[in-house]
Parts: C-alpha cells; sequence; structure tokens
C-alpha cells in the first residue's frame, strides 16, 4: 500500500526530503526530477489561489487542488493541511477523511494559527484531540504533528516543543515537525527526548544534510521557498516586459 510506503520512507538511513508543490504541474516536475514523495504547500496553494496564507482557502478549494495533484503523479502525496480548518476535532477528521479518500497518505497538522496576520501558538490538549479524532475514522494516514514553538519565538522553545510532541505522540501522531528548529543542540535534544521521526524547516541556519543524517533527523521540508522565489523571477519579468515586450532568452 501506498501509505505503507510513505511511513517507511520516514524509517530509512537518510532522510526524505520532499518536494513541496502547489499543483498538478509543479507535482509532475517533482517526480520527474526523483523526489520520492509529495508535500503540498498549504501557503503556496492559497496564493495562487488568490488567498491569503492562513487558512483562508475554502477546504473544498483546497481539495479540488489536492486532488489534481495526487491524480498527477504514481508517488505518495502529504498535505499540509494547517490547524486542520475547524477547532471541532470530529469536523477536522471528516476533512481528513475526504483527504484520503482522495489518495492522500499523510497531513502536516499544525498547533498554531495565523490570527490577524500574526502566528499565535494554540492549545496543546485541542491539538491532541484532533489527532485523536483523526486515528479514530482513518487510522492508516500519517499525522505528521507540527508544533510552532519556534515559531512563535516561545520562551523556552525546545522544552516546550519536547512536551508538545510526546503529547502527541500519546494521541496518535507518526512523525514530528519543529519548524525553525536550527542548531545541532536543539535537534540533539530534542530527538534524545522524543520518540517519533523529525521533520525539520529548509533555512540558511540548518545543519548540513550529511549532519542531519548523523543527528538521525528523517524528513526535510521546504514549504513555499521555491514558489516564492519563482513569483519572484515573475515580477521582474513582468516588469520588464511592459518595458521591453520581448521574451527572455
Amino acid at each position: 500500500m501506498i501509505n505503507t510506503k510513505f511511513k517507511n520512507l520516514h524509517k530509512q538511513a537518510d532522510l526524505l526530503i520532499l518536494g513541496n508543490v502547489w499543483d498538478a504541474y509543479t507535482a509532475k516536475i517533482a517526480q520527474d526530477a526523483g523526489f520520492k514523495a509529495l508535500g503540498s504547500s498549504s501557503h503556496a496553494i492559497a496564493n495562487a489561489m488568490g488567498y491569503a496564507d492562513g487558512e483562508k482557502i475554502s477546504v473544498d478549494e483546497l481539495l479540488f487542488v489536492v486532488e489534481r495533484i495526487v491524480k498527477a503523479v504514481t508517488i505518495p502525496v502529504s498535505v499540509d493541511f494547517e490547524s486542520g480548518y475547524s477547532d471541532k476535532p470530529e469536523i477536522v477528521a471528516q476533512y481528513v477523511k475526504r483527504l484520503v479518500n482522495l489518495g492522500v497518505v499523510g497531513i502536516n497538522l499544525e498547533d498554531g494559527q495565523v490570527k490577524n496576520g500574526k502566528r499565535e501558538l494554540g492549545d496543546m490538549e485541542l491539538h491532541q484531540h484532533k489527532i485523536e479524532a483523526i486515528k479514530s475514522v482513518t487510522k492508516d494516514i500519517f499525522i505528521n504533528a507540527r508544533t510552532d514553538t519556534y515559531t512563535t519565538k516561545h520562551a523556552n522553545a525546545l522544552e516546550e516543543s519536547i512536551k508538545r510532541v510526546n503529547a502527541y505522540t500519546k494521541a496518535g501522531a507518526d512523525g514530528s515537525f519543529v519548524p525553525l528548529i536550527e542548531t545541532e543542540e536543539d535537534i540533539k535534544i530534542f530527538l534524545e527526548k522524543t520518540s517519533l521521526p523529525l521533520n525539520v524547516f529548509l533555512t540558511a541556519n540548518l545543519p548540513t544534510i550529511e549532519k542531519l543524517n548523523k543527528l538521525g533527523v528523517k524528513r526535510l521540508s521546504h514549504g513555499a521557498k521555491i514558489y516564492d522565489w519563482l513569483i519572484q523571477q515573475n515580477t521582474k519579468l513582468f516588469q520588464d516586459f511592459i518595458k521591453n515586450p520581448k521574451l527572455p532568452k
């Protein structure tokens, strides 16, 4: 089964590098480039559909894009499902069941929410309940439990990350995702005190792939970084084109 394949990718010796995509075309490009699995970027999908990041896009619109991505490739697809698009665990679980019915094998589920343009750390127990509710209806989905301790600049980010991820582990999570954990020391301590495969986010300050492998990190993602770079290039091209209409070489 493809979900078993996806779970096994988190057990291999070398960390899994996800191709983060936002539509069927980029999914095909990433698969052809050799990625073993894909992850959707909620930020990129929302922006491409005309929305700001932070659950501004509707679930139906998101699922439309996700379905096109899944149908375009033969490798596993995980979906960045933000905080579940609801504060009611039973509703989140039903949304995730719809994703599974489309062929999605995993999700990112975060305990932070964007409110008034600012990311805030959410309630740990509510996040536990969401994970439990999802597992009660879709046992095989790979839940990558994301904690926004570092992204919200928590005063004790490492300790709080460990506490939250251990709670999410008990609730049934399959992986942990700690964006902006960057130092070798923090990663080492985190892995010593937690048991789930760790997903880190690509930044300029992150240790090398070789060091991440030695530390035991199992997954690396880049979110909307490639999308943002392409948008910057598109912006410049359009600005240049209106001044001098000719195709770039």
